[in-house]
């Protein structure tokens, strides 16, 4: 086959403890998945089913622990976002999966951010358009090594946090979703299959904020360990 230009290499997020790397497919993300952060965002949270948005997979950009990326400021925004989260990452294939067996296609946990352009997403939300310009910009998406499921287990309680400069301003439990991420699972491939390589941020708490030049983020989440994020 020959192709007009040279295709790119996969974009691969590291697996923790080893040298094997996990190729990214899609990545989707859950909006409003904690309570308190929907009523920050001027929402009255409630069971209504949850809604995505998604980013490209090149948007993804690997961390390694132990050392401090360096993100570049973005264009075209003046409000700067962190939304740390949990990340759900799929092994297994599947399409209108039962509840009951969504997470034996998780085949594995990392910890993610969700960096937005809140200015622009806000005006696109107003004017009723996608938020493609707020959420899925270039490298919007710093996100550490993956852990498997065998050997970190699934996520029903974990502390979850995220400071700038050594401040707290993001700390919750992952037992605060409002969608589990079995639940989360199971309602997206309803409408998505599935596939391994898929990435699902399962949303963010409260505590959202904006970052300047020269801050450091630090995410993390219980047994997952925490990554170094600078903004420069």
């Amino acid at each position: 086959m020959a192709f007009v230009f040279p295709p790119e290499a996969p974009i691969a997020v590291p697996v923790a403890g080893g040298d094997a790397q996990f190729a990214v497919r899609r990545v989707y993300c859950v909006g409003r998945n904690y309570a308190a952060h929907a009523r920050e965002m001027g929402f009255d949270p409630d069971r209504a089913p949850p809604f995505f948005f998604c980013k490209p997979a090149d948007a993804i950009v690997p961390v390694a622990y132990g050392e401090t990326l360096e993100l570049a400021y973005p264009s075209q925004t003046r409000n700067y976002h962190y939304e740390a989260e949990l990340v759900a990452v799929i092994g297994k294939s599947g399409s209108d999966i039962d509840v009951e067996q969504a997470l034996e296609h998780v085949w594995g946990y990392a910890v993610g951010l969700d960096m937005t352009r809140r200015d622009l997403q806000m005006k696109m939300r107003e004017m009723g358009r996608p938020w493609e310009v707020g959420k899925a910009f270039d490298r919007s998406a710093p996100i550490g090594p993956i852990h498997p499921t065998s050997e970190v287990g699934h996520f029903e309680n974990a502390g979850l946090w995220l400071t700038v400069n050594g401040e707290t301003k993001q700390q919750s439990d992952v037992s605060y979703l409002i969608w589990s991420v079995a639940e989360t699972v199971a309602y997206l491939s309803k409408f998505f299959r599935l596939e391994p390589g898929d990435l699902i941020f399962t949303g963010t708490p409260e505590g959202v904020g904006a970052v300047q030049k020269g801050d450091t983020m630090k995410v993390g989440v219980d047994r997952l360990g925490e990554i170094a994020v600078s903004v420069v």
